[in-house]
């Protein structure tokens, strides 16, 4: 298995080696299929500066990886995605953003009116989901960066229009997307279990102090009822449960025999065991909802990956493009995000990724002017067995997102040669949480390219 990867590995280096130093020269006669532009589809994944505009571009950022060229860093900081090294290896102009704004915060410099701009047919964006409108970071969202979030189906919408509604053929077509339908369900998941959770601890919390409290009293079962009364009234006025708590406190150590309570050393400790109680219920309560609505996400990335089937053959194919290709999603689970989840989690996220994969595949597989490209299975290889990618780090991020100064976003879209966490980032996998180095980017263009030289297209 080694040698099969080191093999795959030295044909995609002969494939792609434009990408690593000389790009090829526009019009390269080596390349089996002459195209004369591409066109991108997705998100944040493909975006070639959407929102490079107001702060953004301030902080120098605007691509989702290490911004900027930074090759006197190291050779393989160039600040490119995937995309734009495989424009360089088709020998086509490099991809520009075909919308740029942003539709946030005036005040913090992200209101920027969207601008089309003619003749770039980078349409992917940060956050942008196949067919809905509102993914991350969206205005909608209460996020303050306001991002605009096309949807593919917006975006093959507009490109369209922009070219008269149908494709000259000679395109190559790359689409990539899913990811955010999966962040995005995931985050409104957690809130949801988070608020299931807090619902339950609250109860919880005075059914366990209570009983406790009420213990010492010459009679505990009137006690426990005047204790209740009082958290209950206090509760009711929207006190916080510090407040409530004095008030249980101060309710018990009225009554006959059990003044002790009012000391600290007494009370302390039950408290204590209240709150472990409450956190223990809450854990389980949303865990417990997390089960029960985890497949609802999985069933919902499958509609969204048949979505984009769709959005494939009858917008991409049925308006006369020959050659696409559509990259399933990676290994969400091994990204420094999906690490930091637990177990379940984890295995809800391989759930849904798997649902829209499928998708793609069964819906796409014998499409003979597709090629589908298992991105998964690349990325799964190289989180678990990265000697061969030349990767050196696969679980931490780059850029330095806790650096509020450099990188308020906390994320790679303002990340640049000045934020980067210190030693040797050159080899990372990964940009921020999820978005991926421009030495990944490269590998990932590079396992593309050998998908397009097995089709015959490259």
């Amino acid at each position: 298995m080694r040698h099969t990867k080191l093999a795959l590995a030295a044909m995609a280096l002969a494939v792609l080696a434009g990408c690593g130093g000389t790009d090829p020269a526009p019009g390269d006669q080596s390349l089996k299929v002459k195209y004369a532009s591409q066109v991108s589809f997705g998100d944040s994944l493909s975006d070639v500066g959407s929102y490079n505009v107001g702060t953004v571009a301030a902080l120098k950022g605007g691509k989702f990886t290490i911004n900027g060229d930074n090759t006197s860093i190291n050779a393989t900081l160039t600040g490119k995605n995937w995309t734009e090294l495989m424009a360089a290896q088709i020998g086509v102009a490099a991809p520009c953003a075909a919308v740029t704004g942003l539709d946030g915060d005036a005040t913090k410099g992200f209101s920027v009116p969207a601008k089309a701009n003619s003749g770039c047919y980078g349409y992917a964006m940060g956050g942008s989901r196949v067919t809905n409108p509102v993914g991350p970071n969206n205005k909608l969202t209460g996020s303050a960066l306001g991002a605009l979030t096309y949807p593919v189906a917006t975006q093959i919408a507009n490109h369209l229009k922009a070219v008269g509604g149908k494709f000259k053929g000679d395109e190559l077509v790359l689409v990539m997307a899913g990811g955010n339908d999966a962040l995005f369900q995931l985050g409104a998941l957690s809130t949801a279990a988070t608020a299931a959770g807090t619902a339950a601890a609250g109860p919880a919390y005075l059914a366990s102090l209570i009983p406790q409290l009420a213990a010492g009293a010459t009679n505990p079962q009137t006690a426990a009822v005047a204790i209740t009364t009082a958290a209950q009234t206090a509760a009711q006025s929207g006190a916080t449960q510090t407040v409530i708590t004095q008030a249980a406190i101060g309710a018990a150590a009225v009554q006959p025999g059990n003044s002790a309570v009012a000391q600290a050393s007494v009370y302390g400790p039950m408290v204590a065991k209240a709150t472990a109680d409450a956190t223990a219920a809450g854990q389980k309560a949303g865990a417990a909802y997390a089960t029960t609505h985890g497949p609802e996400l999985v069933a919902a990335m499958g509609q969204a990956g048949t979505e984009l089937v769709a959005l494939v053959k009858s917008q991409l194919l049925a308006n006369g493009a020959n050659y696409v290709v559509v990259n399933n999603l990676p290994d969400v689970a091994t990204t420094p995000a999906g690490r930091a989840k637990d177990a379940s989690t984890q295995a809800l996220i391989n759930a849904m990724v798997s649902a829209f994969n499928t998708a793609l595949t069964s819906g796409l597989s014998s499409e003979a002017k597709v090629v589908v490209v298992d991105v998964f299975a690349v990325s799964h290889d190289q989180a678990t067995n990265p000697g061969p990618y030349g990767l050196t780090n696969v679980s931490e991020t780059a850029c330095n997102l806790t650096d509020t100064t450099k990188n308020p976003l906390g994320s790679s879209l303002t990340c640049n040669g000045s934020n980067l966490v210190s030693g040797d980032v050159s080899h990372y996998s990964f940009a921020d949480d999820v978005h991926p180095t421009p030495y990944n980017n490269l590998l990932l263009a590079r396992y593309v390219s050998k998908a397009l030289v097995t089709k015959g297209w490259l």
